[in-house]
């Protein structure tokens, strides 16, 4: 399936694109990195060093500390794909977080962006 190519792709490349789409809203490189952290459990600095490492999709979240728990509770659709209906895991798993970077950049409030934690 073509939307598996993204597996490949190095998360580092996709990174910047993640905050410009945020910081084009006027929101911030530190909310976008709060919602990765969230999502994922990184910290900053093991964050910074996947994106200096240029790990692909599939490794930085097969590397990921901690998935959320409730992470399953992220609804809606994503370049026309409802991320609740994705069967592949790790591809719901990148659909959560582009998702979220949607959230941000459409000025949804923080607290509701991480599911009330």
């Amino acid at each position: 399936m073509a939307e598996h190519r993204i597996f490949g792709t190095s998360f580092a490349s996709v990174y910047p694109h993640y905050v410009a789409k945020a910081e084009r809203k006027g929101r911030t490189k530190a909310e976008v990195d709060r919602i990765i952290g969230w999502l994922t459990g990184y910290g900053q600095d093991a964050l910074d060093a996947q994106l200096e490492n240029g790990v692909d999709f599939r490794t930085f979240l097969a590397q990921a500390p901690r998935m959320h728990p409730s992470r399953n509770l992220i609804k809606g659709v994503v370049c026309g794909v409802r991320v609740e209906e994705v069967e592949d895991p790790t591809m719901r798993d990148i659909r959560y977080l582009d998702k979220l970077i949607d959230e941000l950049a459409r000025g949804k409030a923080m607290e509701k962006i991480l599911r009330g934690d």
